[in-house]
Parts: C-alpha cells; sequence; structure tokens
C-alpha cells in the first residue's frame, strides 16, 4: 500500500474546539465545511458531538451528510440555499440557513415550513462579497421578523482582514455592523477564526472557528506565539528509493535545482495529485526520522525528491513528515506563497487514519 498516511488526531480537534470557545466566550459553531477542511466531516462531526454548541457548512449537501451521521446538534448552512426547493430538506431537518441576499429572503417567506425557521441574516459590513448592505439591514430583519416562517434571527457578519490585526479594516467593520444592528434585538456572530484570536470586540455571542479547529492559525505570526492550538492533521509518508548525485548535476523536471556538492536523494510517495503544493519545490520544509531537511527541485505528481545529505541515518523507509508535529503547515504554505487552508483542503488521496 503506498505509504502517504495523513493521520487525523480527534484529541487534539476536541482541544482547539474548546480553546477558541473559551477565547471566545458564549457559544461557537465548529466550521466543518469542505469536508471539515479535508479533514473528513462526518468524523470530526461525531468526534464534537457532545462538546460543540452546533456545526457550520457550507451547504445543504453537506449539512445531510452530518445529520446522516448521527448528528443532531444545530447545523448553520454558511451559503444559505440556491433553489426554493432545499427549504423542504432544511425545515426536515431543523437546519439553521444563512439569508444573504434578496433572492434567499423571498424563497424563505414564500415557503410553507411545518414549524418557523431559525434563520442567520448576513450584513455586508464591508468585505463585499455576500450579505445585505448596512442601510437595507434593518428592513431585511424586520420582514423576517414580521413573517410567521420566522423563528429566531440571528445577527451576523463576516470580516474581510481579521488575519492582518494591524490594519483598522475590521474594527471599521465592527463599528459598522454595530451601528446598522443598534435596537434589533437577537443573538450576535460576527467573529470567524482570526477574529476569535485577535479582535476581543468581536467576540458576541456565536463564535464560528474554522482553520484554528484543525490546529493551523490564520495569524502571520500564529503557531509561533504560544497561541495554543494543536495541529489535527500529520501528513507523513516514506522514503520509497535513494540515489546519490556528484556535484553539478540537475534533477527533476525542467533541471530546476543543481547540486552544488556530493548530495544523497531520497524519492517519496507524494505529490501535487495528493494535495501537496507544486510551488512549494526546493528549500520546503520536511522532517526525515525527525530531522529538518528540504524538498530539492519540482514537486512532481505522485512523487518528490528530498535531501538526505545531513541525514546519514535515513534510508529505505524512513518516515518523512509533511507537515504535523514538526513541520507547520503554514511554514509549507508560505513556500508555495498559499495558505494553510488551501494545502488542507486539498489532501483527498492520502489515506486518513483517525486517532
Amino acid at each position: 500500500m503506498r505509504p502517504l498516511v495523513a493521520e487525523i488526531r480527534l484529541d487534539n480537534l476536541i482541544h482547539n474546539y474548546k480553546l477558541s470557545r473559551s477565547r471566545h466566550g458564549g457559544r461557537a459553531l465548529a466550521v466543518v465545511k469542505a469536508n471539515a477542511y479535508g479533514h473528513g466531516a462526518a468524523k470530526c462531526a461525531e468526534a464534537l458531538a457532545d462538546v460543540a454548541d452546533g456545526f457550520a457548512v457550507a451547504c445543504l449537501e453537506e449539512a445531510l451528510e452530518l445529520r446522516e451521521a448521527g448528528i443532531k446538534r444545530p447545523i448553520v448552512l454558511l451559503e444559505g440555499v440556491f433553489e426554493a426547493n432545499e427549504l423542504d430538506e432544511v425545515a426536515r431537518h431543523g437546519l439553521w440557513p444563512v439569508v444573504q441576499s434578496e433572492e434567499q429572503l423571498q424563497m424563505l417567506l414564500a415557503a410553507r415550513p411545518a414549524a418557523p425557521f431559525n434563520v442567520w441574516l448576513k450584513m455586508d459590513s464591508g468585505m463585499h462579497r455576500a450579505g445585505f448592505y448596512p442601510h437595507d439591514y434593518a428592513r431585511a430583519y424586520q420582514r423576517l421578523a414580521d413573517s410567521a416562517n420566522v423563528g429566531d434571527i440571528v445577527k451576523m457578519t463576516h470580516f474581510a482582514r481579521a488575519d492582518e490585526p494591524e490594519l483598522p479594516t475590521t474594527q471599521a467593520q465592527i463599528e459598522t455592523f454595530d451601528a446598522a444592528t443598534a435596537g434589533l434585538p437577537g443573538a450576535v456572530s460576527i467573529a470567524n477564526s482570526a477574529g476569535i484570536l485577535s479582535h476581543p470586540r468581536a467576540r458576541r455571542d456565536w463564535g464560528r472557528p474554522g482553520i484554528v479547529l484543525y490546529g493551523a492559525s490564520p495569524l502571520p505570526e500564529g503557531n509561533h506565539d504560544g497561541d495554543g492550538l494543536k495541529p489535527v492533521m500529520r501528513l507523513a509518508t516514506k522514503v520509497f528509493s535513494i540515489r546519490d548525485l556528484p556535484a553539478g548535476e540537475t534533477i527533476g523536471y525542467g533541471g530546476t535545482w543543481t547540486s552544488d556538492r556530493p548530495t544523497r536523494i531520497g524519492l517519496i510517495a507524494c505529490g501535487y495529485a495528493d494535495g501537496y503544493p507544486r510551488l512549494a519545490s526546493t528549500g520546503s520544509p520536511v522532517a526525515i526520522d525527525g530531522v529538518r531537511s528540504r524538498i530539492i527541485g519540482r514537486v512532481s505528481m505522485d512523487m518528490i525528491m528530498v535531501d538526505l545529505t545531513d541525514v546519514p541515518g535515513a534510508g529505505i523507509g524512513s518516515e518523512v513528515e509533511l507537515w504535523g508535529d514538526q513541520i507547520s503547515v503554514n511554514e509549507v504554505a508560505a513556500a508555495a506563497g498559499t495558505i494553510s487552508y488551501e494545502l488542507l483542503c486539498n489532501v483527498k488521496r492520502a489515506h486518513k487514519r483517525y486517532v
């Protein structure tokens, strides 16, 4: 069997949820959209079922997967519904839809549910991706509040740049949101992962921890400043071939790396088809039998070359950690010019082992 394994540490997931909920205060939705950021939505939700206040997913299909797995806690549909006929399933399974557009609002008002919907009404406080504009928000809220189709209304917004805490953008969004919702009753949810970690004024009734659940900080200095998060996924493989190169030889597609000394090369079972980023080539960190080393040459579809020169005890079968306990997924993401969210979500071919 190909030795690439994504080990999912569910105890670390529970730890990260409790930590983020405690830091936020109030209640917290565990965000498990996109297959729990590549970790396995059903397994992660089952692990959190007795501790999470609720869950958040992108769409109806993701919510139904959790219900089929036996998850009974509230589930918020962060993108709402795409068609009016989805509302029958939303009502049947007691889901909480986000309403972020006039079209969604009209679908909900025209529905004939057996029981009122609990709705999360989204404001565009400055991100300009989705939600009602501040000057339209109170009117949308009142239309929902006046409808027999609607029970509770949670007021929400989403931050554009909370992961850049030095900027005034998030504070401006908070002020815009608070001004536009003044006098409107109901709970509030505005803090995503970065908001929970670095913006105390964003901590309201419901937090929405996402990437922090999986042990990766969204902040530039995250995972280096004692944030207390524990990595949930440990992606590891093994060396399955070795060759020795003299100085002056190139290796891999395009000959992008040339040895400047006699170099011992290990070939490992992983590549961009497995979710490892192609742009994280020469210099991206790995740990070989616990010793930090690097990738050399281009990442291929199914294989990567690593430098064994300064790991003299390494050989066939040596373990290579791509990210996890010794190598932060944030380091790898930085080497590839991307973010940890993308890397974790892309791990699809590795054998998942839940511990």
